[in-house]
């Protein structure tokens, strides 16, 4: 079992040099990104994911080059090739390798990367999803398309530094005065038995696991989602919280800026919702 890397469809060492000086993704962060996480030998979400890659792609005005299927296909050989059954895999796509100028190039040929990697069930991710994670505010400091998952992640970058100084799980932004997302991750809170998260415009990305609580998980569990920006004190009066995210999965928040969330415990409908979201895991990767 080890890490691995592919560059337009070609198995490559994951430490090889394969990067071109002037490729624009390298220059400019001109591209997209995706992670789908990998469970028993199997891609979860993998439809999902790759239909977001598309999306991002036209945003940027990036020539799709590779079908569902090739993508698939390149996934399952790094699965199989690498010998890793429990991981994360990165596929990235930049516009292509062309002399620097800001303006997009006449003539270029976009160009796919991916790597795999473990991802394991590690002790401190096991006890943030079982016993809670601690969180802070931090300003919302990115560009104004956050929907499209592209390669600008610098404020991203700086507010996870600030969490992990703060010795906090996650930072959660502040723009306008309203909460929009984590750094990583998109935020529920629970308010009277309502689910609220910001509804999925430009300045969030819309998740493909916060997709799956708000139009499948928490209908079939009979809970309400209102998809509305609130502020953060809306937020810190709130009976539960928690973050969702691939890698994260579904992760309660106990604190805010250290203070408790209600009684600082995890709360039943966030319980509810993590069970319902490893369910639809292990229905489709059969764990």
């Amino acid at each position: 079992m080890r890490p691995l890397g592919m560059v337009n469809g070609e198995i490559v060492d994951i430490n090889a040099n394969v990067v071109p000086m002037e490729d624009r993704g390298h220059q400019f962060g001109d591209g997209a990104y995706e992670v789908t996480r990998v469970y028993n030998g199997r891609c979860f979400a993998l439809k999902e994911h790759m239909d977001r890659m598309y999306r991002s792609l036209r945003e940027l005005r990036i020539p799709i080059t590779y079908t569902f299927d090739e993508l698939a296909e390149f996934h399952e050989r790094l699965i199989k090739e690498s010998g890793i059954t429990e991981g994360g895999i990165y596929l990235q796509i930049t516009r292509g390798v062309a002399p620097r100028a800001h303006n997009f190039p006449d003539t270029v040929v976009p160009r796919l990367t991916m790597s795999i990697r473990p991802v394991g069930t590690g002790a401190a991710l096991t006890a943030v999803r079982e016993n809670g994670a601690k969180i802070i505010f931090v300003p919302d400091e990115r560009w104004l398309r956050c929907d499209i998952k592209s390669l600008n992640l610098l404020g991203n970058v700086l507010g996870k530094q600030k969490a992990k100084e703060a010795g906090c799980f996650e930072a959660v932004m502040i723009r306008d005065g309203f909460v929009t997302e984590g750094t990583s991750s998109n935020m529920f809170i629970v308010r009277d038995g309502v689910l609220w998260t910001h509804p999925a415009n430009n300045l969030i990305l819309k998740g493909v696991t916060r997709t799956f609580i708000v139009e499948k998980i928490a209908p079939e569990l009979g809970i309400p989602v209102i998809e509305k920006a609130f502020t953060p004190e809306f937020a810190k009066g709130a009976a539960e919280a928690f973050l969702s995210g691939t890698t994260t999965e579904v992760a309660p928040v106990i604190a805010i800026d250290d203070a408790p969330v209600s009684d600082g415990r995890v709360g039943p409908i966030t319980r509810k919702i993590q069970k319902a979201y490893i369910a639809m895991i292990d229905a489709e990767c059969s764990r």
